[in-house]
This record gives C-alpha cells, sequence and structure tokens, in this order.
C-alpha cells in the first residue's frame, strides 16, 4: 500500500539531471572522495517537523517550553511517506528522531520503521528496555545519546549493556555537540548539557569499538540554515575511524560539496530544514541527484 500523497508516479525511477555545484572550484571536484546524502524523519508530538534542536527543552509547556520552541516546519504527510520516498530514492541509512517521549510520536516513528523495514536507524529515547521494539519494527540501528551519558558522564556500564544486548554492528552513537573553549564537547538532554566527553581522534578511536556508526549535529548551527560547521566536520573528516554522518546548518549544493571537501570525503551528510519537502528552498530532487552522482564516482 503507497502511503497518502505519494502517488504510483512518484514512484516510478526518474532519469536525474545531475546538478552543477556552481561554486565548488575545480580543485575541489577531485580532493575528495564519494559521500552519501542521509535522509531524515524528525518527529516532535506525533507529527513530522523540523524545529531548531537547541530550542528543545524537557520543561512542561505550562514552564514556558512551549513558547520558547522554533518551529520551521510541520508536515500534513505521514512519516511513512517519506520513508517510502526515501526508499524509492535508495537513500539508506538515515534516520528517524523523536523529539518527544509521548505516545504519539513513538506510533508514528514506528509507522515509518515499518513502511521501510531495514532502510533507516531509529533514535530518540532509545534505551535497553526498547531497542529491541524498534529493531523488531523495522530499524536497521538504534541511535543512542543520553542513556549511555548519564548526568553529563558516559555510562560505559551502560553502553556495554546495549552493546550486549542488539550487538556493535547495529548500534550508532549520536555525539551531537557544541563548541566550548575551542574544543567540541558532546551535549545531551535535549542538547542542553554539557558531557565531560570532548571529540577528539583518541575519544573517538575509543567509542569506534562499541558501535557501527557515528551520528553528529553541530548543534550550533543546526535548524539555523546558516551554512556548517566546516570546522567540525573537518576534524570528523580527520578523526573518525567509522562512517560518520554530520548534521547541521546545510542549505545548498555547495554546502553538501563543502562537507565533501572538508571531511576529506569520510562524512556524510543529512539535510532537513533546508529541503523543499520541508518547507525550505533547496530542491529534493537535486540532492538525489547529486547523491547519485556522487555513488557513480
Amino acid at each position: 500500500m503507497l502511503a497518502p500523497g505519494l502517488s504510483r508516479a512518484e514512484l516510478i525511477p526518474r532519469n536525474n539531471v545531475i546538478p552543477a555545484a556552481s561554486n565548488a572550484s575545480a580543485a575541489s571536484t577531485i580532493s575528495a572522495g564519494a559521500i552519501r546524502f542521509r535522509p531524515c524523519i524528525d518527529i516532535h508530538k506525533g507529527k513530522v517537523k523540523q524545529i531548531v534542536g537547541s530550542t528543545l527543552k524537557d520543561l512542561p509547556e505550562t514552564q514556558g517550553a512551549g513558547a520558547e520552541l522554533k518551529t520551521n516546519f510541520v508536515s500534513d504527510k505521514p512519516s511513512s511517506w517519506y520513508s517510502q520516498l526515501y526508499q524509492r530514492d535508495g537513500l539508506t541509512g538515515g534516520h528517524v528522531i523523536m523529539l518527544g517521549a509521548d505516545d504519539a510520536s513513538k506510533q508514528t516513528a514506528l509507522e515509518a520503521l515499518r513502511a521501510w523495514p531495514g532502510g533507516l536507524h531509529m533514535g530518540g529515547g532509545v534505551t535497553v528496555d526498547n531497542a529491541v521494539e524498534y529493531l523488531d519494527a523495522g530499524a536497521s540501528h538504534v541511535i543512542v545519546t543520553s542513556y549511555v551519558f548519564r548526568e553529563g558522564r558516559l555510562e560505559e556500564e551502560r553502553l556495554k549493556q546495549l552493546v550486549k544486548l542488539v550487538g556493535k554492528q547495529r548500534l550508532v552513537l549520536d555525539l551531537s555537540c557544541r563548541k566550548r573553549d575551542g574544543q567540541y564537547w558532546v551535549v545531551t538532554d535535549r542538547w542542553q548539557r554539557f558531557s565531560s566527553l570532548a571529540l577528539s581522534e583518541a575519544s573517538l578511536g575509543a567509542l569506534a569499538a562499541s558501535c557501527d556508526e557515528f551520528l553528529v549535529h553541530g548543534v550550533d548551527v543546526e535548524g539555523m540554515q546558516l551554512g556548517i560547521d566546516e570546522e567540525l566536520v573537518g576534524l570528523l573528516g580527520a578523526w573518525s575511524p567509522l562512517p560518520v554522518t554530520y548534521a547541521g546548518g546545510a542549505r545548498t549544493l555547495e554546502d553538501l560539496e563543502r562537507v565533501r571537501v572538508a571531511g576529506r570525503g569520510r562524512v556524510d551528510i543529512t539535510v532537513g530544514s533546508a529541503l523543499d519537502i520541508f518547507g525550505g528552498k533547496l530542491k529534493y530532487d537535486d540532492v538525489v541527484a547529486w547523491h547519485e552522482h556522487q555513488q557513480r564516482q
């Protein structure tokens, strides 16, 4: 069954024209390898949304959290519509993120996973108590952050429990970070709490023994369409021994090229608010064409 709003004609593979990143130099074009576009489905209060992640709070709305939340886009389509769109275009390894623990959001997330079994990662409130449920629903991997960072400290025993439960090969660590005092520090609890873990070649190397991939949001620019955090991308490309996906600030095809070059062809990219399917100006079809061009290199 097709998701509402996604016609059979839309599921027919198209002949894409490869768009050029007009400001990317010829030197940049040959200085790094191919990377992948990783799509996203962000869910808040049962709806597919794009929000500025740094405005998320754990406070109840009666204390002002609802007023502080900045929402860029609310979709009128079900989460399964996006899953089927990504499946049509062969965009594996994207992520479904629950931005809240309410039952409506969980059901919306499960709907997205069931629409494309094995195609998407699942994150947001993942613990040892629910990780298997998400995998059984169709997630290829589960993504964890706050569960293994309690009160800002890495809880190695919790990480070991997750690895034992689901296997290293089905676990993604979300190391989303903010810059402070010249270093990038992992932030947890809706990105509001700085942890005691700074990103470095040593820390990424140690964590690589416990997961299959890393996901890193540049929280200082995430959801703002202000351009990428090129310094962070460069560090990930230099340091990460595993596949790593960067999210935050991408708004043009040139930004995607900057990620490819700054990350040495080793850092994948996700785009949210800037895409036209989420109310932005960057054409989703152009990004898919760019991705397909990368894979042919």
